[in-house]
């Protein structure tokens, strides 16, 4: 009985640069990865500290109103005083201790509001336990960051640079789907043995690439990279948005404070010292003391809110410059 013995091996050979073409893929997907983990860092790292100025401002707000309480205290003893020598009619006493009652109950809605602020704070750090937190920094003003032209602002962000890099990454993989279209080459070495003869065999094969070469991944590649070209035109647009934005903002918050807060806290604090002292020696009404202590206290708080809001706008503005928070 006669019979074939075979032996043989193949080896496919790529052509066009395939295996090259799918290592620069995943470099380019490598470093695309990278920035994109830069770029959640920075995220990240910009929430955390406007949360910290937001705790900052809380915590402020609450002192003031804490230290108001206090110092309350001696207007509601002196009134205590005045009605025990019949000098003071009770009536005047209601009156103290119910605008002392409403800084009771202002200093507690700010309390809570402080520990919300402290519980965000956590929360943006990625803190899982409630503890207590200590804010080192104080809440005051702080230098303006020096404003980089626009195009060197669009180089450093990193939203920019990972739509740079999603068009890097599209340009390899169009590299990579057109490498695909070209077929591969089939080599073969093997052993044959019929009717007591030995004989080798060398082969070669491929495939002729004439209804399927690849068009439809090409197109997709190519989608792709119109998508990442987009997607960077509208990252520069936003850039510049966001730039243009944090400016004003930042410039708006340092002319409240500089210009116009400062003014009215002075003049607000010359009123209600003045007033105190006009109503001990009863030249005003305990009205108009009333109002020139609510009105002092009121510009301090709305002082510490635009010191928050000023420090969370330099934040924002370090942001939209891309600088490393």
């Amino acid at each position: 009985m006669n019979s074939d013995q075979f032996g043989y091996f193949t080896q496919t050979i790529e052509t066009g640069g395939k295996r090259q073409r799918r290592v620069e893929l995943s470099q380019e997907t490598q470093k695309l990865t990278s920035l994109e983990r830069e770029l959640l860092e920075k995220q990240i790292a910009s929430k955390v500290k406007q949360a910290y100025w937001a705790a900052a401002g809380a915590d402020r707000i609450r002192q003031l109103w804490v230290e108001q309480q206090e110092n309350f205290r001696q207007t509601i003893e002196y009134h205590e005083i005045r009605v025990r020598e019949g000098a003071l009619a009770e009536s005047e006493l209601l009156r103290v201790r119910l605008e002392a009652d409403r800084f009771s109950v202002a200093a507690a809605a700010a309390e809570l509001e402080a520990e919300r602020a402290r519980i965000a704070l956590l929360k943006e750090m990625g803190e899982t336990d409630i503890r207590p937190v200590m804010l080192t920094t104080t809440l005051d003003m702080a230098p303006v960051p020096l404003v980089p032209d626009l195009a060197t602002a669009i180089d450093q962000r990193a939203e920019t640079k990972v739509a740079r890099q999603e068009i890097d990454r599209a340009n390899a993989n169009l590299k990579v789907q057109r490498s695909l279209s070209r077929p591969n080459i089939e080599a073969g070495f093997g052993y044959k043995r019929n009717l007591g003869f030995n004989t080798l065999l060398f082969t070669t094969q491929f495939g002729l690439p004439i209804s399927n070469k690849n068009q439809g991944n090409i197109q997709a590649a190519l989608s792709e990279e119109k998508a990442a070209r987009a997607s960077l035109a509208a990252a520069e647009a936003v850039v510049r948005a966001e730039l243009r934005t944090a400016e004003r903002e930042l410039e708006n918050r340092r002319r409240q404070l500089q210009d116009l807060l400062a003014t009215s806290r002075q003049r607000a604090a010359e009123a209600a010292d003045i007033a105190n002292a006009a109503y001990r020696e009863g030249g005003a009404d305990l009205l108009r003391l009333l109002d020139a202590q609510r009105v002092r206290i009121d510009l301090e708080v709305l002082n510490a809110t635009t010191l928050m809001e000023y420090r969370q706008s330099i934040v924002a503005l370090e942001t939209a410059m891309g600088v490393n928070p």
